[in-house]
């Protein structure tokens, strides 16, 4: 199970949307992990992914420890990837996020070929999961599925904010930063990509995806 199957959006919002993990079993297979999601991270990056993270330690956009008045204008907007993959120190999970199929098709052929022997898991379109294995020539193990909200629904926010707040699927971006987001960029105070990157500092475990938030609040801007 994952927490990235209830990113709330239709198909057309879902489709620049793939997450790859990688664990390990604790007590099966985890005495000789952390090199191997090291594998996993370097990996990924030959391949020009929008976020990888460490769930332990955070992604490559993370919140300042240390905020002042100026903090968004002065703190660094992202760390450098290779420090995620030095992060690794114990068994975690380490993931990777791609707004193009065919970068996550790649990615999947050479682990492949690299074999690292610990699980790998994709959420994204279930279609376009299966297609981008079997061209990788990887044979799906299994699928899970999300049912959707259940209950009474008219005390959800809106389709936009819940778009942008549940790609944390941990619940680390509040449905109102979101909205004060949305709000932000509608009054011109930043542009979408700026707050799509506010918006990813607080997903701990660095699968947000910039790209799709980015999307979002650009239609958001104009009214669509």
């Amino acid at each position: 199970m994952t927490n990235t199957l209830h990113r709330f959006g239709d198909r057309e919002s879902l489709q620049n949307d793939y997450i790859i993990f990688a664990m390990a079993a604790r007590g099966i297979n985890d005495t000789d992990a952390p090199p191997k999601l090291q594998a996993f991270l370097r990996l990924a990056l030959k391949h020009n992914p929008i976020n990888v993270g460490n769930a332990v330690k955070g992604g490559i956009f993370r919140a300042s420890p240390r905020l002042t008045p100026l903090a968004h204008w002065r703190r660094r907007e992202f760390v450098d990837p290779m420090d995620v993959v030095q992060s690794v120190e114990s068994c975690t999970t380490v993931s990777a996020v791609f707004d193009d199929p065919t970068k996550l098709e790649s990615f999947l052929r050479d682990l492949r070929a690299a074999d690292l022997g610990i699980s790998i898991n994709i959420a994204a379109l279930t279609d376009e999961a299966r297609d981008c294995c079997q061209r990788a020539g990887i044979t799906r193990h299994s699928v899970e599925y999300s049912l959707g909200f259940h209950g009474d629904l008219n005390l959800l926010p809106d389709r936009r904010v819940l778009e942008l707040s549940t790609m944390c699927g941990h619940g680390m971006i509040s449905h109102n930063f979101a909205k004060k987001m949305i709000d932000w960029v509608k009054e011109g105070r930043r542009d979408p990509q700026q707050a799509a990157t506010y918006l990813a500092k607080f997903c701990t475990c660095g699968i947000y995806n910039t790209t799709r938030a980015t999307h979002i609040l650009q239609e958001a801007r104009v009214g669509r």
